[in-house]
């Protein structure tokens, strides 16, 4: 089972079928989320990033190769997904709110496993090379003031 952070707020639980979970067992655990008010998703085969999170870190990826190639501001690309895909956060700004570094580990992961798509970009790597992690350490992407306030 696959919470969403933070769980509270959340609505949804990713349940992941291993080679030999039982339909029984799924349905336990499918019964267990929706008790919780949550919905459930069913991932088949239990895959390293499960459904959610390897097509957020290929948006994401997608979203920092643009902002490389100086194709929009960080910014626009936010909005435009905020905005255009009715997404409540933009990549950018979740990157940062999550942390690049675990961003980066996790892209690091879906590419020994799926190969090359999940590469991440140059400015990427070195953004977590200079330590500029994201809210964590008030630098990522956006810079942030103590509070985790977002000042650019």
């Amino acid at each position: 089972m696959h919470f969403f952070n933070p769980p509270a707020l959340m609505p949804l639980v990713e349940l992941m079928a291993g080679t030999d979970t039982s339909d029984a067992t799924l349905e336990r655990a499918r019964t267990f989320a929706h008790g919780l008010g949550k919905e459930t998703v069913v991932c088949q085969k239990d895959v390293p990033g499960f459904i959610t999170t390897r097509c957020s870190v290929i948006l994401r990826l997608e979203c920092m190769r643009m902002l490389e190639e100086g194709v929009a501001t960080p910014e626009d690309i936010d909005k435009a997904l905020r905005l255009g895909l009715n997404h409540p956060m933009g990549p950018l700004e979740l990157g940062d709110m999550v942390g690049l570094d675990t961003f980066l580990l996790c892209a690091d992961g879906l590419a020994e496993t799926h190969g090359e798509r999940f590469d991440a970009p140059a400015d990427a790597r070195d953004m977590v090379s200079a330590g500029r992690l994201g809210r964590k350490t008030s630098r990522g992407v956006y810079k942030y003031d103590a509070d985790g306030r977002r000042t650019s």
